[in-house]
């Protein structure tokens, strides 16, 4: 030990010769080593390509509208004498909901009745005798004009008195009641809000170069941030025929159901237009492998991994459109590709079903 420390050029040919062993020794074993990692078989997932649902979809954001919509209000000044609903009642078509003071109009209504009950009578008692000819025919004329022009007054006396009746013109949900008993009302007078929205109307705006797919018939599914779970089917109605020139969008209106009475007038909506569906191959997205421009593949034939070149096109969240490719029910890797190249073993770990996506 001494020797060596004392000759420094002997130390330094055993530190080479320690250095060279050492290497040696790696490239021996380490090798092997490493060989042996390649061999060991890479456990994958499959899954079989499908045939799915593929739906091409235009989105929109639009805003609700009741199929019909209008504010209440009398038809001449009076004042209120009854009220015959609450705020957000349902009320049907003809349903009188306010009553104005008529106590006129009554007097003058039993007047003309009379009056129209008398001229009828005499009108009667003529017409037999101009039968028997102890009546001229312009006697007769004469009579029928007055019992004409008593009906009348009847007729007007009775329209005046429905004036003071304000009925509900269609079925729908009224809104905050503005008139109490005794407020005096004019015909600018706003006595409730009333709204039909057993149908909503939806106007939404659409990109202009969408135009030439928009057409009155196409379904359309409509969601409301209130109901996030919840999906509205429509029916695409009108298209606008003019194009903003500020923001190069059209208008369109769809109608959609709420038997339920969920949706409400002013409330924003998300609206999908459905262009077409179609039924597709499709891989699982996961399962492409890009190589520069190109998109591969893998398949397990006798325990070894291949790879197949492959031709994709639409996109959807989980899923790929396959043009070109292996046939429907193939099986794929979808899992254990970033280990595996064209020829590794593999072992198969699991085996899915087929594949869904939402399409929708």
């Amino acid at each position: 030990m001494t020797l060596i420390r004392q000759h420094p050029i002997m130390s330094a040919v055993i530190a080479v010769a320690a250095i060279v062993l050492l290497f040696g020794g790696y490239a021996l074993f380490g090798s092997k080593t490493s060989d042996n990692f390649e061999m060991m078989a890479v456990p994958v997932v499959l899954a079989p390509i499908s045939e799915i649902t593929f739906v091409d979809k235009i989105q929109g954001i639009g805003t609700a509208k009741a199929n019909e919509s209008l504010v209440l209000t009398a038809k001449v000044t009076e004042t209120v004498r009854k009220v015959n609903f609450e705020d957000g009642m349902t009320v049907t078509k003809g349903d009188v909901l306010i009553e104005l003071t008529n106590a006129e109009e009554s007097a003058l209504l039993a007047e003309a009745q009379a009056n129209l009950k008398e001229a009828e009578l005499q009108y009667n008692r003529i017409a037999d005798l101009a039968k028997r000819g102890n009546a001229s025919r312009a006697q007769l004329d004469i009579q029928t004009g007055l019992r004409n022009a008593a009906k009348a007054r009847v007729d007007a006396i009775a329209a005046r008195m429905s004036d003071r009746l304000i009925r509900a013109p269609f079925s729908g949900i009224l809104g905050f009641r503005q008139v109490s008993p005794g407020t005096l009302v004019q015909p600018s007078t706003a006595v409730a809000t009333l709204d039909d929205i057993s149908i909503i109307k939806l106007d939404f705006s659409v990109p202009e170069i969408y135009i030439a797919a928009l057409r009155p018939g196409l379904d359309i599914v409509a969601k409301s941030a209130a109901y996030p779970k919840q999906e509205f089917i429509g029916r695409v109605t009108t298209v606008d025929s003019r194009v903003d020139p500020t923001s190069r969008a059209v208008m369109v209106r769809a109608e959609v159901a709420n038997p339920d009475l969920l949706l409400r007038s002013g409330m924003l909506i998300t609206v999908e237009v459905i262009r077409s569906r179609d039924k597709v191959i499709a891989v699982p997205e996961q399962a492409l492998v890009p190589v520069q421009n190109r998109q591969f593949v893998y398949t397990v034939e006798n325990g070894s991994a291949k790879q197949i070149e492959v031709e994709i096109g639409r996109r959807r969240p989980g899923a790929v459109e396959l043009i070109k490719g292996p046939p429907v029910g193939t099986e794929i890797v979808i899992d254990g590709l970033v280990r595996i190249r064209n020829g590794v073993p593999v072992s198969i770990k699991e085996k899915q079903q087929a594949f869904s996506v939402d399409t929708l």
